[in-house]
């Protein structure tokens, strides 16, 4: 019995009982629209979160004081007091591989209008901290060199800041604000960045010259930590050796000393969180694909119900000369089509569930070409491992008995 025939008699066979054909494949269908669902929102999750780092520049760099530990105890990285800004003169003058450099110093404190105020952090950082960042100033200007040398008590602020003191489409440029009592000349706005791929507000910040905000608010010496930029992406691990044989050397370190400063780039950034969502994303696929197991037994089932209604028909075909590898084919042809058809419209509601959820999310979904292929390649091993037993079982009975079958 050729093909053409085998796929005639299957369509027949399942035409015959469409009720059951559709409540069999509806395991299936509900197994493949979770997996493709569940990939796409993974990818689509995976994708916002590295655009949203990557805007922050690839070729990024951060350096921070290394954790410190007193009898075994870690004293946290903010205890350290290993960068000072000598570093930074002597990064911009030594290192052949940094486009930008700016000292980062960090306060937090409660910012004062009016009767008005706001908790918030104000990062003290050099000019070139905008550029690193991908920061832009919406209204006004930046703080200069000569504000800076001066510890001049001037500030931009983030739209959040902006918003929480002097509410939306406000611009504050010109105004005195009060940080920890002292009195800050507004003299700019940052325009809105939005939220960063783990949650955090870039919008909730204020941005004044590194000598003001170390000596007048931080009260210290040294530095919280430096951002720098490569030349350019594929130059950040060069730039990484160099960063590192140049502090180790200012730091006076021996080779048997660990580093008292840690350095990451964006691009690690990027990878390990791409690596994180990548097992977050098979996770939900795997836990989704067990419906996929249950709609496999549910075909095994009705096959076994099928066999047992139609045993006196499949004595008659073997009676007339059907081998029992036609029988086979007939039965496994039968479960192969529930399993693809059930695919193909598990692929149509996953597509539509993803794109549902993405915008309940507010989530750029993708459902990518090789989930659809493997959601189809699992339906056809489905079809066929779950549809053989009961094949075979039709295609070993006894014409006879099979005849005699009430």
């Amino acid at each position: 019995m050729n093909y053409k025939n085998l796929l005639k008699i299957a369509v027949r066979a399942l035409v015959r009982n469409k009720l059951r054909a559709i409540l069999t494949m509806l395991g299936i269908i509900i197994g493949v629209a979770s997996v493709i669902a569940m990939l796409a929102i993974g990818e689509g999750s995976k994708r916002s979160i590295t655009d949203q780092v990557s805007s922050m520049g690839t070729n990024m760099i951060m350096i921070m004081p290394n954790m410190q530990r007193r009898g075994g105890v870690s004293l946290g990285a903010s205890s350290s007091m290993a960068l000072r800004y000598s570093d930074v003169v002597t990064l911009r003058n030594e290192s052949a591989y940094l486009a930008g450099i700016s000292p980062e110093v960090r306060a937090s404190g409660q910012v004062i209008y009016g009767n008005e105020n706001t908790q918030t952090t104000i990062y003290g950082v050099s000019d070139e901290y905008l550029e690193i960042r991908k920061l832009k100033v919406g209204s006004g200007r930046l703080f200069n060199d000569s504000e800076m040398r001066s510890m001049a008590k001037v500030c931009l602020l983030g739209q959040t800041v902006v918003e929480n003191l002097f509410g939306e489409n406000s611009d504050p440029v010109g105004l005195t604000i009060r940080i920890k009592n002292l009195p800050f000349l507004i003299i700019g706005t940052l325009e809105d960045k939005g939220e960063s791929g783990m949650g955090q507000d870039q919008d909730d910040l204020i941005l004044a010259p590194w000598t003001t905000v170390q000596r007048r608010l931080a009260a210290i010496d040294y530095i919280n930590g430096i951002y720098a930029s490569a030349v350019s992406e594929d130059k950040s691990s060069l730039a990484t050796e160099e960063i590192t044989e140049i502090l180790r050397r200012t730091h006076k370190l021996k080779e048997s000393e660990e580093d008292d400063f840690r350095i990451m780039s964006q691009s690690e950034l990027i990878e390990t969180m791409s690596n994180i969502t990548d097992i977050m994303k098979y996770l939900l696929g795997a836990i989704a694909g067990i419906s996929l197991l249950v709609g496999g037994i549910g075909i095994m089932n009705i096959m076994f119900v099928s066999v047992t209604e139609r045993t006196r028909e499949i004595g008659l075909r073997m009676s007339i000369g059907g081998r029992g590898q036609d029988i086979l084919r007939q039965f496994l042809v039968e479960s192969i089509i529930l399993s693809i058809l059930g695919g193909a419209l598990g692929v149509i509601f996953g597509y539509l569930i993803a794109k549902g959820a993405g915008g309940l999310m507010n989530l750029t979904t993708f459902v990518s070409t090789q989930s659809v292929v493997l959601a189809f390649a699992v339906c056809f091993i489905i079809g066929v491992f779950f549809g053989w037993y009961p094949a075979r079982k039709a295609a070993n009975l006894n014409p006879i008995d099979a005849l005699r079958y009430e």
